[in-house]
């Protein structure tokens, strides 16, 4: 096991038959960090989830959480981990507080302060039967069940879906606050704004195979940037032709317009031979990226 590794897996491989789950997937998730494990439905993302968990038993390769092997080690595994999966139904019978209590001493007791303080963060009205709660409603429980025992590590599966964007915001806040805590998080999603704003690294899985794991800011520098320069000037048509990583130059006199996928160090230098009145760099955001490794195709959900 790698140091400072919470998860790690090594050619793990889950298959359903002839049906595709997932693919020697090999990553490492470090102690303190918020992982984004990012993809459509169906991507493989739950199925990698569950084999960590050891709910699914993978087809070959192999996994380790804190170090442990899931198939030998679940319970202890169980007992550090906070889990919200991606198809959260609580016990429809029981009011919040009840489905919480029974959670907490499954557990051997949990802080009712803090259960409480996760409540009130999250406007869940504990008093209220499940059964009588909408979807958003039910998943702010799922929330608190994984927070209230702060694990070491969290395993949030689409933990967002169905909350309305305060309560997005405000799970947001707990992520970071748990982050600075010392804790784990391994975050699965497809809402790629959510990633961008919280996630220190991220994973994009695509058709069960793990294709990059990078820091967001790294993957911003290898991402295409739509560039604009004004000079004073006219400049040569062919000024930036030819540059590594320069495409689709458009010069109509004075103005200059390309994409750049790379170091902009040659593109600057090109264009300091000429007057800039003005230049203007769009950024990449985390879809542009995710589209340069997906294409404009969409997977349906398994």
């Amino acid at each position: 096991m790698t140091r400072d590794a919470v998860v790690e897996t090594e050619h793990l491989t889950k298959s359903y038959g002839s049906t595709r789950g997932i693919v020697d997937v090999s990553m490492t998730i470090e102690t303190g960090e918020v992982f984004g494990f990012l993809g459509p439905n169906g991507a493989g993302k739950t199925t990698t989830i569950r084999t960590l968990l050891d709910f699914i038993r993978p087809t070959s390769g192999r996994a380790t959480v804190f170090g442990l092997e899931p198939s030998s080690s679940s319970v202890e595994i169980h007992r550090r981990v906070g889990y919200l999966p991606g198809e959260f139904a609580p016990y429809e019978h029981l009011t919040g507080r009840e489905y919480l209590d029974y959670f907490a001493a499954l557990r051997g007791g949990v802080d009712r302060d803090l259960i409480a303080g996760l409540a009130d963060r999250l406007h869940s009205d504990l008093a209220a039967k499940i059964s009588s709660l909408s979807h958003g409603n039910k998943q702010k429980l799922g929330v608190i069940q994984a927070f209230m025992h702060r694990p070491a590590l969290l395993i949030l599966d689409e933990p967002t879906q169905g909350l309305d964007p305060i309560m997005q915001q405000r799970f947001h806040e707990l992520v970071l606050e748990t982050r600075e805590a010392g804790q784990t998080i391994f975050l699965s999603s497809h809402d790629l704004p959510e990633v961008e704003r919280i996630c220190d690294r991220v994973g994009i899985i695509r058709e069960g195979r793990l294709i990059t794991v990078e820091d967001i800011g790294s993957l911003k520098t290898r991402a295409a940037r739509e560039l604009e320069i004004h000079f004073a000037t006219p400049v040569p048509a062919d000024t930036f032709r030819g540059i590594a990583g320069v495409r689709d130059v458009d010069v109509h006199g004075d103005v200059v317009r390309c994409t750049v996928v790379g170091p902009m160090d040659e593109v600057v230098k090109a264009a300091a031979r000429f007057d800039v009145v003005d230049l203007t760099s769009h950024e990449p955001t985390l879809e542009d990226i995710f589209l340069t490794f997906y294409g404009s195709s969409a997977e349906s959900a398994e």
